[in-house]
C-alpha cells in the first residue's frame, strides 16, 4: 500500500464531500445575510475603533483571542471507523500519511489565523501605531507557534490517559498568550524567546514520552468524525445530511425544566422534543455558546444600531441552527404512531425553538442592562419579539419544505 496514495484519495474524498454541501450553503439566504450583517458590524467597528486611546489593551484582547485559536490544533486525518482494523497493522508504515495531514491542518488553519490578524489591524494600529513590519513578525510567530502547537497536539493524542489532553491545553494556551502578549506589546525579544524554548522544550519532552507509544486509533476517527460533524450541522441547515450523528447527554439536573410542561396529550410532541433539545449535545451547547459570544462582542460595543445588528445576526444564526430539530424523529416510527395531528408536533417543535430565541434575546437585555444601556436594551427586546413573529411565519413555511 502506497501511503501517500491513500493521503491523496482521502483527501480528494474530503474535497469533494465538502463541496457537495458548499453548494448548497453559498446558494441558500444565510451568505446574503451574513454579508449584510458583517459589512454593519464592520462599519460600526471602524467608528468604535476611533474612539480608542492608548490605554485601550489591545495587545491582552489580541493575545488571548490568538492564543485561543493557536491552542486549539485539530488535525484532519481523515481517517474513517474501518481504518481502526485494516490500518492498524500498517501504522508503522503511515508517517507520510500523518504528515501530510499536519502539514494539511496548518496551512488551513494559518489562513483563519491571518484573517483574525487582519481584522485586529485597525484595533492595533490605532492604539500602538505599529505599521506593516509589525504585523509581517506576529504573522510569522503565529505561524511558527501553530505549527509547534500541531505537532505537540499530535504526540499529546498518543497517550493512554485523557486527562493529559486537557492540561496540555491548558500549559499550551498560557505559553502562546505570554508569547504573543510580548510580541504584541513590542516587550524585549528576550522574553519572547525565552518563552519559546520553553514550548518547544515541552515538545521534545512530548516526543520523547511518546516514542514508543502507539496510536490511539478509537480517539483519532472520534476526533475526526467530531470535526466533520461540526461541517455537516452547518450543512444541515440547507439540505439533509445522512452522515450527520449526534451525541445524547442524559443531564438529569435539567429535570426540573420539563415540570413546566403540563401533564397532557396536548402535550406530548412538547415533551418529547423539549427533553430532545435539552439533551442533544448540538443544541443545547450552540445556544449557549452563541449567547456567551453574543453578549461579549455586545458588551463591547457601545453604538445602538450596532447592538440591533448583532442581536439579529446571533437571534438568526441560533433560529436557522435549531430548526432542524424538527427533523431528528423523522425516520422513527414510533413517533408516526401517536394518534395525534402533524400539526401538533410543528407547533410544539416552533414553540420549543422560540422559547430558545426568547432566552437568548432576554440574556442580551441583562448584558446591555448592566452596562447601562437602556435604550438598548429596550430595543434590543422589541427587536427580539418581532424577530420572534417572524420567525414563526418562516419556520412554517421551512417546515412543510423539510
Amino acid at each position: 500500500m502506497n501511503s501517500q496514495n491513500l493521503w491523496k484519495e482521502r483527501y480528494l474524498g474530503y474535497i469533494n464531500e465538502t463541496q457537495k454541501y458548499l453548494r448548497y450553503i453559498f446558494n441558500g439566504h444565510l451568505v446574503f445575510v451574513m454579508v449584510l450583517v458583517l459589512g454593519g458590524l464592520a462599519y460600526y467597528y471602524s467608528d468604535w475603533v476611533k474612539t480608542l486611546d492608548v490605554d485601550f489593551p489591545a495587545e491582552w484582547i489580541m493575545a488571548v483571542v490568538l492564543s485561543l485559536l493557536v491552542t486549539r490544533s485539530p488535525i484532519n486525518t481523515f481517517l474513517k471507523e474501518p481504518d481502526t482494523v485494516f490500518l492498524l497493522p500498517l501504522e508503522t508504515k503511515l508517517k507520510s500519511y500523518f504528515n501530510n495531514s499536519l502539514l494539511l491542518s496548518w496551512v488551513m488553519q494559518g489562513f483563519i489565523l491571518l484573517a483574525v490578524l487582519i481584522a485586529f489591524i485597525p484595533m492595533y494600529t490605532k492604539v500602538t501605531g505599529a505599521g506593516g513590519r509589525d504585523f509581517g513578525i506576529i504573522l510569522v510567530v503565529l505561524l511558527i507557534l501553530k505549527f509547534v502547537n500541531l505537532i505537540m497536539r499530535w504526540n499529546v493524542l498518543k497517550y493512554q490517559d485523557p486527562s493529559v489532553s486537557h492540561w496540555d491545553s491548558l500549559i499550551r494556551f498560557i505559553l502562546n498568550g505570554v508569547m504573543l502578549y510580548f510580541v504584541c506589546s513590542g516587550a524585549n525579544i528576550f522574553f519572547a524567546i525565552i518563552t519559546m524554548f520553553i514550548l518547544i522544550g515541552l515538545y521534545l519532552y512530548y516526543r520523547s514520552a511518546a516514542k514508543d507509544f502507539v496510536l490511539k486509533w478509537e480517539r483519532l476517527v472520534e476526533l475526526e468524525n467530531k470535526r466533520m460533524n461540526s461541517f455537516y450541522r452547518i450543512a444541515n441547515m440547507f439540505t439533509d445530511v445522512p452522515h450527520l450523528k449526534g451525541k445524547v447527554s442524559r443531564r438529569k439536573w435539567m429535570d426540573w425544566l420539563l415540570s413546566f410542561i403540563p401533564y397532557g396529550e396536548k402535550s406530548t410532541y412538547t415533551f418529547l422534543y423539549a427533553r430532545t433539545l435539552l439533551r442533544s449535545n448540538d443544541y443545547v451547547g450552540l445556544c449557549l455558546r452563541l449567547t456567551i459570544i453574543g453578549s461579549v462582542i455586545l458588551s463591547v460595543f457601545t453604538n445602538m444600531w450596532a447592538h440591533l445588528i448583532v442581536t439579529f445576526l446571533f437571534l438568526f444564526m441560533t433560529a436557522l441552527q435549531l430548526l432542524p430539530v424538527w427533523k431528528i424523529h423523522e425516520w422513527k416510527v414510533w413517533v408516526s404512531l401517536y394518534p395525534l395531528p402533524a400539526k401538533m408536533r410543528e407547533s410544539a417543535v416552533i414553540k420549543l425553538i422560540s422559547y430558545f430565541l426568547f432566552f437568548e434575546d432576554f440574556v442580551f437585555c441583562i448584558v446591555l442592562l448592566v452596562k447601562g444601556e437602556w435604550m438598548s436594551a429596550l430595543a434590543t427586546l422589541v427587536l427580539g419579539l418581532a424577530f420572534l413573529v417572524g420567525f414563526k411565519n418562516y419556520a412554517t413555511k421551512k417546515i412543510k419544505n423539510f
